[in-house]
């Protein structure tokens, strides 16, 4: 898959040469560097490994400021007056995470007549304009396999938290009640459910494997097929038909990148042909669903429970309505950033970055877009 990837991207760029208008790799002297990143706030002091903040900024400026280059860290990224649009003119490296994404745009792209690079310090690119990004001729790259481990696990956890019934047992507890049978009702097991995931890549596939112990019945859809030892070892089946595959399923977990084909790729006819009562998890991109179809659907007990840390936008509004529906388990973007994901994104990130200024090229993985090529999974 590398070998080929390769080559794609070696004849797209020969093609596209022409268009390219910003250098791919650093040049000599000092870069401006801007990370955008979500606010420790009181709990920066409490780990000394929560990089992954305004605090902290990655870990990385002692690094940085030592070779010359500066390095502007905030969390304030909406709005025509916010001090990221301050930086859009003379920044060569803008850095931001998942979790507390700077949507760059078209408009900013334009307005950032120096920038080269943008870095993901995570996985998922979609808060950038990814067409834009390749027109303008500039690199974007992710630290791919950063946090596969963490969303894996936190998925397997909504899996049994909705499957168990959990929360409501959770509010009794907290409020000083304690009514069994408002919980029992509607609490199962997870043996000999059917778990279907729409996405079967890094983390798909890790869940899989999790989910094997369980005496699951696993299904799973995806461009191509897993690797035949692995859907050996888990006994994952695959469906090439996902209109086929969704119906079956007593549990749907969303693995799949945000790109326009996927966009709303649950919305409210799809869901109509689930079955009832299904339970949804989506550590993916809250765009994959048609929100309002969502919260209807757990209102009207269709959809038996939704569990997930993605939301469109993020920060989610107050008046977001998942915040409301019934039976969802939902929190903020957290899946990915652990103390242990914040640790690899964040040595991922300087490698990164020291091979740009070095002028040497990013492991082949990491690349959403290069010389103006996009990766597959966002085309």
């Amino acid at each position: 898959m590398a070998m080929k990837r390769a080559g794609v991207y070696a004849i797209r760029a020969l093609c596209s040469s022409a268009k390219l208008t910003r250098q791919v790799h650093s040049t000599a002297g000092s870069k401006k560097i801007v990370g955008v990143f979500y606010k420790a706030n009181e709990y920066a002091e409490l780990n000394p490994n929560f990089v992954g903040t305004v605090e902290r900024g990655l870990g990385i400026r002692d690094w940085l400021e030592s070779q010359g280059h500066q390095y502007v860290v905030t969390d304030d990224k909406e709005g025509p007056d916010c001090e990221l649009e301050k930086h859009l003119s003379d920044l060569h490296v803008l850095i931001t995470t998942p979790f507390h994404p700077a949507y760059v745009t078209a408009e900013r792209i334009k307005k950032a007549k120096n920038l080269q690079l943008l870095l993901t310090a995570g996985i998922g690119s979609d808060h950038i304009d990814l067409k834009a990004a390749a027109e303008a001729g500039l690199t974007v790259a992710e630290v791919t396999g950063s946090n596969v481990v963490s969303v894996a696990e936190d998925e397997l956890m909504r899996i049994l938290i909705l499957v168990r019934n959990f929360l409501p047992g959770y509010h009794q507890v907290i409020n000083g009640d304690w009514n069994v049978a408002g919980i029992a009702h509607r609490a199962y097991d997870l043996e000999g459910k059917t778990v279907g995931t729409i996405g079967a890549g890094r983390i798909g596939r890790l869940l899989l494997q999790r989910l094997k112990p369980f005496n699951c019945n696993l299904l799973y859809h995806d461009r191509i097929k897993i690797d035949p030892e692995l859907e050996n070892q888990t006994g994952a089946k695959f469906e090439e038909d996902l209109d086929a595959m969704l119906p079956k399923c007593d549990i749907i977990v969303l693995n799949t990148p945000l790109t326009e084909k996927t966009r709303g790729l649950l919305d409210k006819e799809r869901i109509s042909k689930l079955k009832k009562g299904v339970l949804i998890v989506n550590n993916a991109r809250g765009a994959l669903v048609d929100t309002q179809a969502v919260a209807d659907a757990c209102a009207s007990g269709h959809i038996g429970g939704y569990s997930g840390d993605v939301w469109f936008p993020q920060p989610a509004p107050k008046d977001h309505p998942w915040r409301y529906m019934p039976n969802q388990a939902m929190t903020p973007h957290i899946s990915g950033t652990t103390i242990d994901a914040q640790l690899r994104y964040a040595a991922g990130t300087k490698d990164m970055l020291d091979r740009y200024f070095k002028g040497e090229e990013f492991p082949l993985q990491n690349y959403i877009v290069k010389e103006g090529v996009l990766a597959p999974q966002y085309r």
